[in-house]
């Protein structure tokens, strides 16, 4: 059985993100959150809230044992970009690209 959790619109870059889903897919969830916590990169905070969502998800849901969960999937796909513009020399101007980001979890029991 597996759980999911989705946090959308979160205001980073999904490459960002993804660096630090590739640390933890694969791991014990407990262990998995024990190293976002003590991340020191931003992203690893809103990784950290989807995560604990996705673990109560599946206690709460479908009656899975914590100590039985791992990370089967964690990752990042592209949510909108908000376009800016920065004034530059002799009246140009240059596009500034805010990205953000879809985070997705699913964590299941260990076979």
């Amino acid at each position: 059985m597996e759980a999911k959790a989705i946090a959308k619109y979160v205001r980073i870059s999904p490459l960002k993100v993804n660096y630090i889903c590739k640390e933890i897919r694969g791991k014990q969830v407990d262990e998995a959150l024990a190293m976002l916590k003590v991340s020191p990169k931003r992203g690893a905070t809103e990784l950290y809230k989807v995560l604990n969502s996705a673990v109560a998800n599946a206690e709460h849901n479908l009656s899975l044992d914590r100590e039985n969960l791992i990370v089967k999937e964690a990752g990042a796909n592209d949510g909108p970009t908000m376009k800016r513009i920065r004034p530059k020399a002799k009246g140009m101007a240059y596009p500034i690209l805010k990205r953000s980001s879809h985070i997705h979890v699913t964590v299941a029991e260990m076979e």
